[in-house]
């Protein structure tokens, strides 16, 4: 080819480029509609990119983003409302915004005329979060509880793998997976069924264990890790699930009993207390502070036949830890909820120890099936509580975790739908004590939430994924160690 052939075709590629952007013919001031909904949200410098749909009409669609001076750095075109971003442009784009704010600027042809609307507003933090998600899948029912299983989710990617899946040891029930300071390394599971016993990850080493001794009445249920490993505070409950054949909450699930205990890892031994432990009162879902010293947890009058569920109400307690003697002492009422006719469960203490985020519903603390479940935040120092009005939703939004550093929680919410709990991530700034606005976990299709029909359930942050899924899947078929009781 000669020489000023390949100038020419270069020329007509370079005006071919030029062209393929497509100039303004009017403007429209109003913010486009798209879903999910990414608009004004504060998103991690590290997140995957939120790919979304143009809610609007058109024959063809340009979506341009960039930060600062308006210039673009990602340029979509399609006839399709659909906007995928590309993963590598995003990631540089994240890269040099952090701090800053990015703008989406939707173009739509109408009528065959380019209309542009009001750019849409992000922000970037300069804070990443922890880079994996763990949940657990199951239908949102009884029906199919048997197909579960817990999972991971690249949050810098769309990259889901499997932890362990029921489907491979008997269809039996796990849950209430749980980690120490956000490490993968520091890790527990509950098996149920045939099989069952607690599967603790620790030290690199995992033990299938049964934490309660045969002198105690209930197993071991909902777990908080001591922030040095070395203990696990569960509550062992009596479960009971009721079914309405109409109303809003088709599904009632209640304690008929529980208590709080402490496992050793170490001596595998189990002790407890008496302020903790007997009939007049239930105490459930224990939460360490960062410093190990105490233990949050929820606490109710003891069920008595014929009570009726919705009479019970859980007040916000906390109870001393001397880790020197391996003693609970010294109770004490935090938040009186029950005083307001209302009930508290899931509290999660930040890792500054500052802040204590629960869940509020109008009585029991299964509130993952109560649609006026709401988020609070209890300031420790202070005492102050309020509700987090700028996450909340009108369903339910209920079980909740924080990030490794406290910048972001992640949160189960039904508002999507009122049908399925799917996690939303918030930004959160200690020196003011208040959040960003929540976003939907980004997946690579943005309609995918159309059709998936499971829940996540407990959704908790880890810096780290677990790499340990085989040897966990081992650990079930062997016999769980029997604890004993500490004397």
């Amino acid at each position: 080819m000669k020489i000023q052939d390949l100038l020419y075709y270069t020329f007509i590629i370079f005006l071919l480029g030029c062209t393929s952007y497509h100039q303004v013919d009017s403007k429209n001031e109003k913010l486009p509609l798209i879903y999910p909904d990414y608009i004004d949200v504060t998103f991690p410098v590290n997140i995957a990119p939120p790919n979304f749909k143009i809610q609007e009409q058109g024959e063809a669609f340009q979506t341009e983003i960039g930060y600062g001076d308006g210039k673009a750095d990602i340029l979509i075109q399609d006839t399709e409302p659909i906007v995928r971003i590309p993963e590598s442009k995003w990631s540089a784009l994240l890269e040099k915004a952090a701090g800053n704010k990015i703008f989406f600027r939707i173009t739509i042809k109408q009528q065959g005329k380019w209309v542009r609307y009001a750019d849409i507003q992000d922000s970037i933090s300069v804070h990443p979060i922890d880079s994996f998600l763990a949940y657990r899948l199951l239908y949102p029912g009884y029906e199919l509880w048997n197909e579960m299983g817990i999972y991971q989710r690249d949050l810098t990617t769309y990259e889901q793998t499997s932890i362990v899946e029921n489907k491979n040891f008997g269809k039996q029930c796990v849950n209430c997976h749980t980690f120490n300071r956000n490490s993968a390394e520091t890790m527990m599971i509950h098996v149920r069924g045939k099989q069952g016993g607690t599967l603790i990850c620790h030290n690199g080493e995992i033990e299938k264990v049964d934490p309660k001794p045969g002198e105690y009445k209930n197993g071991a249920t909902y777990p908080s890790w001591h922030p040095s490993g070395r203990y696990l505070a569960f509550s062992a409950n009596e479960i009971q699930q009721f079914f309405h054949s109409s109303g809003q909450k088709p599904i009632e699930v209640s304690d008929l009993a529980a208590d709080l205990m402490i496992y050793d890892v170490k001596n595998h031994e189990t002790f407890t207390d008496s302020l903790v432990y007997g009939e007049q009162y239930m105490e459930t879902f224990p939460t360490w502070t960062p410093d190990g010293k105490m233990i949050y947890f929820c606490r109710a009058e003891g069920y008595r036949q014929g009570m009726s569920l919705d009479s019970i109400r859980y007040d916000l307690y906390r109870i001393h830890f001397d880790e020197e003697q391996a003693k609970l002492h010294t109770l004490e009422c935090v938040y009186e909820a029950s005083a307001l006719h209302k009930s508290v469960s899931f509290p999660k203490i930040s890792p500054d120890g500052k802040f204590l985020m629960f869940t509020q519903s109008d009585y029991g603390n299964f509130s993952i099936w109560h649609p006026e479940s709401d988020l609070y935040l209890l300031n420790l120092n202070t005492g102050d509580v309020r509700n987090i009005a700028e996450v909340n939703s009108d369903h339910v939004d209920s079980f909740h975790s924080w990030s490794s550093t406290g910048n972001w929680f992640v949160f189960s919410s039904k508002r999507l739908d009122g049908l399925w709990a799917r996690p939303y991530f918030a930004g959160f700034d200690p020196e003011t004590g208040y959040f960003s606005k929540p976003f939907l976990l980004p997946q690579k299709d943005p309609e995918f939430y159309d059709t998936f029909t499971y829940t996540y359930n407990l959704p908790e942050l880890i810096k780290k994924p677990v790499e340990n899924g085989d040897k966990l899947l081992k650990a079930i078929g062997q016999s769980a160690l029997q604890t004993k009781v500490k004397q």
